[in-house]
């Protein structure tokens, strides 16, 4: 089985939009689902709700990848998922790294999705001695001075970064050093990478605070009083009505 360090999903080179491929996870999330339960065809509309996009949106994307479905039938299930997956390149073999063996890290590393998805956890780092040989997840801990040749050993080619922010940086200049092309990062840091690493930041409390927003908002709209029109527009309007022209009352709003 091919490795992820020989071969790169043919994405770029087949000029599908970034914003096509970022979708293409949700298509095949809904799609094995669906596969799970047996059903053998899916109309762009009920995958489209599933998936969370609109059915435009989502037969634009699949024109991408040459698939068009039949009309009056639907989409292949089973094809779709193998069409998606080969494109994000998860017919073959990713192993990956994981740094960081925390709470987070070890939530990661038991994380029992990776090896249905075409990922596998080749190793697990931390900087902590103490860590070293700790199994965690059926999977021996290794310390980060073996970094290096674990990932020439493993040929890998995607890391995660797991550690606190401060170490983050670091982190990630060894692993790029060492051949890691493409980092997964959960530390709470913008990580700065050379031309031709791909970087994804996942941060939880972003998107906490993000989901913050809009409940103050929706608070802010049920409970807000009606106290009129705003101040400045209830100046204008006093204003108005205190001046005098020649012929009487100026009105509020002037003919243009």
């Amino acid at each position: 089985m091919a490795t992820g360090r020989t071969h790169r999903p043919a994405t770029r080179s087949r000029g599908i939009p970034e914003a096509t491929v970022a979708r293409l996870p949700l298509y095949l999330r809904a799609l094995t689902a669906l596969s799970e339960r047996s059903v053998p065809t899916v109309s762009s509309e009920e995958l489209a709700a599933a998936a969370g996009v609109n059915s435009a949106k989502l037969r634009k994307d699949f024109s991408y990848l040459g698939s068009y479905g039949t009309r009056g039938v639907g989409y292949d299930v089973e094809y779709l998922v193998y069409q998606i997956s080969r494109e994000l390149g998860l017919t073959q073999d990713w192993p990956v790294v994981i740094v960081g063996i925390g709470n987070l890290g070890a939530a990661l590393a038991n994380y029992g999705g990776f090896a249905s998805r075409g990922f596998r956890v080749a190793a697990l780092i931390d900087a902590d001695p103490a860590m070293a040989g700790k199994p965690v997840a059926g999977i021996a801990v290794q310390h980060t001075d073996e970094l290096e040749h674990i990932i020439e050993d493993n040929g890998v080619s995607i890391g995660v970064i797991a550690t606190p922010a401060g170490a983050a940086q670091q982190v990630c200049d060894r692993l790029v050093a060492a051949g890691v092309t493409s980092i997964l990062n959960f530390a709470p840091t913008v990580l700065t990478v050379p031309d031709g690493v791909d970087v994804r930041k996942v941060d939880l409390s972003i998107e906490l605070q993000i989901l913050a927003f809009h409940e103050q908002r929706k608070a802010g709209e049920e409970t807000a009083p009606d106290t009129g029109p705003p101040a400045p527009v209830a100046r204008a309007t006093a204003a108005a009505a205190d001046r005098k022209g020649p012929d009487g009352d100026v009105p509020a709003v002037m003919p243009a």
